[in-house]
């Protein structure tokens, strides 16, 4: 029942996220990835709590998670940077 639960949150998530991006119009993507890169910062964050407070306990499992956590985040955090600096690159005038 939980699992269901649990399951249609994140189809609704989905479907709720990929609604809002298709709607957004061009002018507002750096800023919004700028909110996007400020909030994966903090999903780092709360990543390498997790994993670190996993490293002594017995739950493997739990750790690999957070480790995981962190490696996505960081990609997430490195993609949304490239494209921010790409995105504000052609906005400078050509030397």
């Amino acid at each position: 029942m939980l699992f269901t639960l649990y399951l249609t949150i994140f189809v609704l998530a989905i479907f709720v996220g990929f609604e809002i991006i298709t709607k957004v119009p061009p002018t507002l993507h750096t800023p919004l990835m700028s909110g996007a890169n400020a909030i994966s910062g903090i999903t780092i964050v709360g990543a390498i709590i997790v994993a670190g407070a996993t490293a002594a306990s017995t739950s493997s499992l739990v750790g690999i998670l957070g480790f995981l956590a962190v490696v996505f985040a960081m990609i997430n955090v490195i993609g949304g940077f490239a494209v921010t600096h790409r995105m504000l690159s052609m906005f400078q005038k050509k030397r």
